[in-house]
């Protein structure tokens, strides 16, 4: 569903995980699937994440690939500076 977004709506795209308990390795996949696509697009996938999710990100050693953001206003602070 995201990766239909990216395709045919805005090229930044801000993904508000901060309210998620737990990643696994399919939503890993996922995440990273999107940040790719956003990347073909010339966008990009902005993640807002958690103490948790920050963790299960850096445990698989994904945090310099996918955009983690403290907050959406980070994230949104983060689109702007790049367009």
């Amino acid at each position: 569903m995201l990766t239909k977004c990216i395709e045919d709506g805005p090229k930044h795209v801000v993904l508000d995980l901060s309210k998620i308990d737990f990643v696994d390795s399919s939503g890993l996949g996922a995440l990273v699937q999107v940040a790719k696509k956003a990347q073909q697009a010339s966008g990009t996938l902005q993640i807002v994440t958690n103490a948790r999710v920050t963790q299960t990100v850096k445990l698989v050693r994904l945090e310099q690939f996918l955009a983690l953001q403290p907050s959406v206003e980070t994230a949104i602070e983060n689109i702007q500076s790049a367009s």
